[in-house]
């Protein structure tokens, strides 16, 4: 049965998070003069990623709200019990360089565009709505996506084939007319397999076939592979 649906991962995918948070929190402990206090830039990184994965899995499990998982992220980083207010204000700091660090990755406009007439287009993503919305906006790509589905509104998150099907039923299609695009190979890619879409591996660091799974190295490559669906077939080796 013929693709007739998008379904995008964000951070990672189209926007570069990463890239983006770093310059955000390297600007950040400059600007509070506790970069000079760890080991590396590397060092602090790699704490700041470590912190963030653990909060963001609470938040992921039900047990923080989004506000909250930041707040958790600020005394972790910091190792102080800071009250709520502090809290805010440290991580708030950080949202300004951050955000002002914002940038789609060089394929993501073409790549929309090229199949902007073919196929219908919706965000399935593990954050939250609100935070979601305003930066799809402020980067331009809010009016691309007919639907958007985050975890703190549908009460469950990818890999959870709730997740992907509540994105089908938005869109009013079955999972088998739906594709999923995510840089996540297991939260992302299998995960729609699993629930019946077409997974989709946006392996931008070119790890390799190590998945199973149709696999891209960029968006360029998306088209090609969404017109060549090989789903009942072999595997596509486009990567």
């Amino acid at each position: 049965m013929a693709i007739r649906a998008v379904l995008w991962d964000i951070d990672d995918t189209l926007f570069d998070y990463t890239g983006s948070d770093r310059t955000g929190v390297l600007r950040h402990l400059a600007a509070e003069g506790l970069l000079t206090a760890q080991e590396s830039e590397e060092h602090a990184l790699r704490l700041w990623g470590e912190v963030m994965e653990s909060a963001f899995g609470r938040f992921l499990a039900g047990e923080l709200g989004f506000l909250e998982h930041r707040r958790e992220r600020a005394r972790g980083f910091l190792g102080e019990p800071l009250p709520d207010d502090e809290a805010d204000a440290w991580f708030g700091r950080y949202v300004e360089h951050y955000e002002a660090a914002w940038t789609l990755f060089p394929d993501a406009l073409p790549a929309l565009d090229a199949l902007a007439d073919g196929y219908r287009h919706g965000v399935l993503s593990n954050s939250s709505l609100s935070n979601q919305d305003r930066k799809l906006r402020i980067l331009g790509l809010r009016d691309r996506f007919e639907v958007l589905l985050c975890a703190d509104e549908l009460g469950c998150a990818k890999p959870a084939a709730e997740a992907f099907l509540a994105g089908c039923d938005a869109l009013g299609l079955p999972p088998e007319q739906v594709a999923y695009v995510g840089d996540r190979v297991d939260v992302d890619a299998r995960g729609a397999t699993e629930a019946g879409l077409l997974g989709i591996w946006l392996d931008r660091a070119d790890a390799g076939d190590v998945s199973g799974l149709p696999r891209i190295t960029g968006l360029d490559r998306l088209p090609a592979l969404l017109r060549g669906d090989t789903r009942f077939g072999a595997p596509s080796t486009i990567g």
